[in-house]
């Protein structure tokens, strides 16, 4: 299989020059997604607001690549502070409570200060 670029439409694609996501084989490498609007250009304030988005923007980089969540296999959490680790899993389970990807949380300081979340996932195409 040939790998396919998949873009957002996200200014910061085209900038940094990166894909949204890449189908590479069997997988799906979704990057660092975070909670900005793509088509608004806007990010709420609200952390659990932020995580909704950004499993919105995944799922919309997933569904062009031909899956879903559920072929979600890996899973890592870039959190601004430790405290939103405690507030955010429950919106993390709410997505993968029967998924059940591979996850690491790690805390950092991300590229724009209104980010307090960015997650990235891998993904396996369904009969692959």
């Amino acid at each position: 299989m040939n790998r396919r670029m998949i873009s957002s439409g996200s200014s910061f694609e085209a900038v940094a020059g990166y894909s949204r996501a890449v189908v590479d084989g069997q997988y799906v490498h979704v990057a660092g997604t975070t909670g900005f609007d793509y088509a608004a250009m806007t990010i709420s304030d609200d952390p659990v607001a932020q995580c909704h988005q950004c499993f919105a923007n995944i799922e919309a980089a997933l569904r062009e690549a031909g899956c879903s969540l559920h072929d979600i296999v890996r899973t890592r959490y870039y959190l601004t502070d430790v405290w939103l680790f405690h507030l955010l899993a429950p919106v993390f389970g709410e997505y993968f409570r029967d998924i059940r990807p591979a996850a690491t949380a790690i805390v950092c300081a991300l590229v724009d200060s209104r980010m307090k979340i960015e997650i990235e996932v891998t993904a396996r195409l369904p009969h692959q």
